[in-house]
Order: C-alpha cells, then sequence, then structure tokens
C-alpha cells in the first residue's frame, strides 16, 4: 500500500505507551485491510525495539485472522463446502501465505492413482484397500499418533509435503479422495478417536441398534487400519460408554473441519498462545453457528 501522510502517522504511534492510544491505531490500522502488511512488515524490519515488534506482528496476525475469517465464512455458505479446501483454510491460519492450487494439483495426482486401480467389479473393501495401498504404500504415508506438541502434523498441506500426519490430517486426506471417487467413507463421531465409517449407498437414518445397518465396516485415519463391528462394540465396553445412534452418523464436512479446527487449538494451550486457541475456536464455532 502507498505510504501516505496518514499511514505514516499511524505506523509512527504504534509504539505508544498509551494503550488507548495504540487500540485506537490498531483498530484504524486493521481497518485498511491486509494491503497494510507490506508496510507494517517493512516497519517491523527497521524497528529495533522487540516491544513494538511484537505490537506489529500482532496486527499482522489479526489482519491475517480477519481474512481467513472472511474466507471461512465464504467456504460454509457455499453449497459444496469441499472438505480439502476447507482443510486447507485451516494451514492458512499458521500460514497465511500457503499456495493453495499446488496442493489441489496433488490431490488429482493422487486421487489419478487410485482411480487407475479400481474397477467396478471391486467390493467395497477391495476399493479402501485399493485407497489405502496408494497412500499408504505407494506414497509412503506414515500415520503418528496424535501429540498436541506437534502442531504441524494436524495440517493437510504439511501431510502432503512430508507425508507424515495423525488420523486427522490423514483421515480428512482419505475422505477427501474417498468423495471424489465415490468411495462411501464418512467420518463418524466415535468418542476419542478419528474414525472412518463405509456406508451402504444411503447413509441415511440410523435406529438404536448395535451394529448399525448401514455401515459395513471401520477405518482408522491415521494407520487405515479395518475395524469390524465388534472391534467397535469391544471399544466402547473398554472405555464404558453405551453405543448410541449419534456416534454412527455421518458427518458433513463442516462438521469434520469444525472437529479439526478443535483439536488444533490443544496444540496452543499455553498463556503464550492462548490467543491462538482462542482464535482456532472461535472458527471452529463460525462452522457450526453456520451447521444447518
Amino acid at each position: 500500500m502507498e505510504q501516505t501522510k496518514e499511514i505514516t502517522a499511524l505506523l509512527h504511534l504504534i509504539d505508544d505507551p498509551d494503550a488507548e492510544v495504540y487500540s485506537t491505531v490498531s483498530e484504524k490500522i486493521i481497518s485498511l485491510g491486509k494491503q497494510i502488511i507490506p508496510n507494517l512488515e517493512n516497519l517491523w524490519e527497521n524497528t529495533p525495539d522487540e516491544y513494538t515488534q511484537e505490537r506489529i506482528e500482532m496486527l499482522i496476525h489479526s489482519l491475517h485472522y480477519r481474512d481467513l475469517q472472511v474466507d471461512f465464512n465464504a467456504w460454509a455458505n457455499d453449497k459444496e463446502h469441499d472438505l480439502f479446501t476447507g482443510a486447507l483454510l485451516v494451514s492458512r491460519y499458521q500460514y497465511p501465505d500457503l499456495n493453495l492450487s499446488s496442493h489441489y494439483q496433488e490431490l488429482e495426482k493422487i486421487r489419478r492413482n487410485v482411480w487407475l486401480e479400481l474397477n467396478s467389479f471391486l467390493t467395497a473393501l477391495e476399493k479402501v484397500n485399493v485407497l489405502n495401498n496408494i497412500i499408504f504404500n505407494y506414497y509412503k504415508v506414515k500415520g503418528v499418533e496424535i501429540n498436541y506438541n506437534h502442531p504441524d502434523e494436524f495440517l493437510l498441506h504439511k501431510l502432503i509435503e512430508s507425508k507424515k500426519g495423525n488420523a486427522i490430517s490423514i483421515g480428512i486426506l482419505l475422505l477427501s479422495l474417498s468423495h471424489l471417487l465415490d468411495i462411501n467413507l464418512y467420518m463418524i463421531n466415535i468418542p476419542r478417536q478419528f474414525i472412518l465409517a463405509y456406508f451402504d449407498d444411503e447413509p441415511s437414518d440410523i435406529d438404536n441398534d448395535f451394529p448399525p445397518q448401514h455401515i459395513q465396516f471401520y477405518m482408522d485415519g491415521a494407520t487405515g487400519q479395518i475395524f469390524s463391528h465388534k472391534d467397535v462394540e469391544t471399544y466402547f465396553k473398554r472405555i464404558n460408554v453405551a453405543p448410541s445412534a449419534s456416534y454412527f452418523k455421518p458427518l458433513e464436512n463442516k462438521q469434520v473441519v469444525a472437529r479439526m479446527l478443535g483439536e488444533y487449538a490443544r496444540c496452543f494451550d499455553n498463556e503464550k498462545n492462548n490467543y491462538k486457541k482462542q482464535d482456532l475456536l472461535s472458527l471452529a464455532s463460525q462452522l457450526t453457528d453456520n451447521h444447518e
């Protein structure tokens, strides 16, 4: 943005010790939009004072976050609300300059490799095994346990780059590919797990009986391991929770991304990064509030 006298005056006041003055200045700077970011970055590079640098960093963060809120709102209100896009928006919280198009191209390459191995004669289990084989054997994706000290393992673009992720990032990649390939995998809401389920053609109403009639089998998001109804029943007994219909309904994409945001927020559960936790939880609420 061209540095006018007004902008120069605003930037000059960033280090003002008066909290009220700074609040007014920061609101005005943020109202100018992300076009002001290069000016702030230039100021940061030429500011020796660490406290002022921190203020500049928070202003840049606030500008990126406001932009991300707008993008999430547009995604949530889009008729498609494509899962892969929603997950990449989560990545943009920490990596605001992320190039989305290169990751769409990578997804298409993976999709094509799976598609070439599929045919109409395969059973549901055989289709999922093809998907798993491409992801875990051909691409050598490595699943790791969820660790809130490793936030990058939650992010889809980092999974694509490093071939390492947890049940959430890998599970969302598997779901994204499944949707493109007409494989009926959906995420379900089993407590404390990121589990996918293979549904019959109509994943509609589910009765309260166990096992649910519309689910053929289950799959672990991190490893692709297949589970039976008996395995899931054993898990519920182990955690001392009674299976109910709500745990076995397919989640919509907005619900999946909201769950991803909630889990990712737990990576910032300390005083220094609490603002990040609150930002991410606010984005999750934005999606659930939009959920119909």
